[in-house]
């Protein structure tokens, strides 16, 4: 009953942010407890003879980890300059408020004062990001990461990268959208978009949830069912207790 409660939370935050941009779905994975082995596979049963099958009862079930998806999610067309969406591999890296660094795959990028690029949180990309000049009328971003701004001052090129890790499921998840690289995730990769296995960028479009509302119902039906029916059988096992303990003698 815990594991299937773990289960539905689970569920419930996939559900809760599938309208989150570039958020990635959670996965519950679990593992079977314990056996109380009363006979064993292979024991003597004597007159040179062995027992083909042995007698274990399991104790149930336990969470062992709650991994990423990392497929990509739906494109939407915002039209805004810089909205960018990556369709592929590879996560856009930005500085936090300690100067360490984090990664995203949330394209909602703003301009800040000083004409630096930063997220909806004020965090500002690396990974070759420029400021923007001020005066900038129109920014075009290609696929390969190469960007030009054009105003009044005439026109300026920089290219940004994107990065990557050998196991991006093992990311920590840090909330707002963020990871953090770990022992486990691989130390971070940079590279060109659109080269070797990087995703392109998509100017104007936002990656959206990799959720299925549809997909996530039926498994949230799923854990509902086995949460009751391990609760009945809980509820036989105590009537079953109450008959033998009333049995008269």
């Amino acid at each position: 009953m815990q594991s299937q409660q773990t289960n539905l939370d689970v569920i419930a935050n996939n559900l809760a942010n599938v309208s989150t941009t570039g958020f990635k779905k959670n996965k519950a994975e679990f593992q079977d407890l314990l056996y109380s082995t009363a006979r064993a596979a292979g024991s003597d049963a004597g007159g040179g003879n062995t027992v083909p099958t042995g007698v274990q009862i399991g104790h149930g079930s336990r969470l062992v980890s709650t991994s990423k998806i990392f497929t990509t999610g739906e494109l939407t067309n915002t039209g805004a300059q810089l909205d960018v969406a990556i369709k592929g591999d590879g996560f856009f890296e930005v500085q936090l408020p300690d100067g360490s660094r984090a990664f995203t795959r949330d394209g909602t990028f703003k301009t800040m004062s000083d004409g630096r690029i930063a997220t909806s949180d004020g965090l500002v990309l690396q990974g070759g990001f420029q400021p923007i000049p001020a005066g900038t009328t129109n920014i075009s971003i290609a696929s390969t990461g190469e960007v030009t701004t054009t105003g009044a001052n005439g026109s300026q090129s920089f290219r940004v990268q994107l990065v990557r890790f050998a196991n991006p499921s093992g990311l920590d998840s840090m909330g707002r959208n963020l990871y953090r690289e770990t022992l486990a995730s691989g130390t971070a990769e940079a590279g060109n978009p659109g080269e070797s296995g990087f995703g392109d960028l998509q100017q104007g479009f936002l990656e959206m949830s990799n959720v299925k509302v549809v997909e996530e119902m039926v498994n949230l039906i799923v854990a509902q069912r086995a949460y009751e029916v391990n609760s009945k059988a809980v509820q036989a096992a105590d009537e079953m207790m109450q008959l033998s303990n009333n049995m008269i003698r």
